[in-house]
């Protein structure tokens, strides 16, 4: 089993910035990628970026450039950074753990609002 616990989310305003973090507890040696997710009222969740074990990353294309996936310093630990903040931004953020056997561990998730 893997524990997935979110924080850092809030109200900021159109072109601010907010750092998200994510911290994996458990079976942590399994995990092999974590990534953010997003969902917005009556939309389906989608992967905003996701960084993998060998440290590459990915990112959704409506991020591309203005948000940033980082690990901490223990390997179960992850951030993303994001900046230049748009009201489309809003969302309740979900971090995900993937693992090897296979399954995925999501966090309960952390309300990101873009707004004046």
């Amino acid at each position: 089993q893997v524990q997935v616990v979110e924080s850092g989310g809030g109200l900021v305003q159109p072109g601010g910035s907010l750092r998200l973090s994510c911290a994996a507890s458990g079976s942590i040696f399994s995990i092999y990628a974590m990534g953010w997710y997003r969902q917005a009222p009556g939309k389906a969740r989608d992967l905003v970026a996701r960084i993998f074990s060998d440290g590459s990353t990915e990112y959704a294309d409506s991020v591309k450039g203005r948000f940033s996936i980082s690990r901490g310093t223990a390997k179960n630990t992850m951030s993303l950074q994001m900046g230049s903040l748009k009201p489309e931004d809003t969302a309740v953020y979900f971090c995900l753990a993937a693992t090897t056997k296979p399954a995925d561990y999501w966090g309960q998730g952390t309300q990101v609002t873009v707004s004046s």
